[in-house]
């Protein structure tokens, strides 16, 4: 299936739409490799799986690649640290934010909307965050600047966004994060006489259900959740459409110094989704579980099943990918 929306910005296109299809390959390898651990309570292997593959897929695309949002720092991590060149090397420059498994108790429980999940975007295009929390909030496309806002309550977000929809509250459906820190944006929210839709993990796909709500039911995405899923978040947005916020939360003296080294000059800034995600974007994600917005990993006797979304923010253009590969 193939959506197409009509393109905003047709200024010409820094990134060749042939690379759609190589970030499918990386992550539809990332989340084969583990699909394997599903279920099986492992965490770190699950994720470890992922990342190998993701990694080894990376150095075989036409690019000169530099991970900004990967799995943590250099002493951190292995492979796809912070500032790690990737790809072939002979293609252009751009900058990479992966998540090789978002969702990694989801796919050590076998439970629904673990993903494997690639931005990929012109240099400087994706904004280099720290691995801390982010204040969040995001809508569908359509609705008029500011409807939502962060500095605004829970009870004032969603009153608001009903009246921009033109339907009573008790219409809307917000998806938050089941955390103990949510418990009074979800009092706030039941209160004012929105649904609520919990759920365990995976805020990347949380997002992307608020902003397609028809396919969804779901309106609006609140609370707090890591920068890095924000930033990979708002690079789905900049493809499909929609309004987010982001603001990091830099409660430390610590996190400030940290952020800081990465270039963030303003702790108390709020971001929006062209400051997260600018430029020409590419964005892809495979199911690893069976979920809302992707079918899982399907292992056969003789072949394998991926499920891929993937989406160009130049042409907004949406594609999913159903591929079948031999055992």
């Amino acid at each position: 299936m193939i959506l197409t929306k009509t393109a905003i910005d047709r200024t010409p296109a820094l990134i060749d739409r042939t690379l759609t299809l190589e970030l499918v390959r990386v992550t539809e390898r990332a989340a084969i490799a583990s699909a394997g651990w599903r279920g099986k309570g492992d965490e770190k292997a699950a994720d470890a799986a992922a990342v190998e593959a993701m990694r080894a897929e990376l150095e075989r695309v036409h690019i000169s690649g530099r991970i900004v949002i990967g799995e943590g720092e250099r002493d951190e991590a292995p492979m796809l640290f912070i500032g790690e060149d990737v790809g072939a090397g002979d293609g252009p420059e751009v900058d990479i934010a992966v998540d090789p498994l978002e969702g990694t108790t989801l796919c050590a429980k076998n439970q629904p909307d673990s993903l494997c999940v690639l931005a990929l975007a012109e240099r400087g295009g994706l904004l280099n965050a720290p691995d801390v929390y982010m204040h969040k909030i995001a809508i569908g496309a359509g609705y008029p600047a500011g409807t939502v806002d962060l500095d605004m309550s829970a009870r004032e977000n969603v009153l608001s966004l009903a009246r921009a929809k033109g339907v009573p509250v008790n219409e809307i459906t917000a998806i938050v994060l089941d955390r103990p820190r949510h418990a009074q944006i979800i009092d706030d929210l039941r209160s004012a006489g929105a649904a609520v839709k919990l759920i365990s993990d995976g805020d990347i796909a949380g997002v992307i259900h608020a902003t397609t709500s028809e396919d969804t039911g779901v309106d609006l995405y609140m609370g707090s959740g890591g920068a890095p899923e924000g930033v990979l978040a708002a690079a789905a947005l900049r493809c499909i459409g929609g309004q987010m916020q982001g603001k990091l939360i830099l409660d430390t003296a610590e996190k400030r110094e940290r952020a800081a080294r990465m270039g963030i000059s303003d702790p108390d800034r709020k971001y929006s989704v062209t400051d997260l995600a600018s430029g020409d974007v590419l964005f892809a994600a495979t199911g690893v579980t069976n979920g809302s917005l992707l079918e899982g990993v399907r292992l056969g006797n003789n072949s394998v099943t991926t499920s891929t979304m993937v989406m160009r923010s130049w042409s907004q253009t949406v594609r999913w990918i159903k591929a079948r590969h031999a055992r």
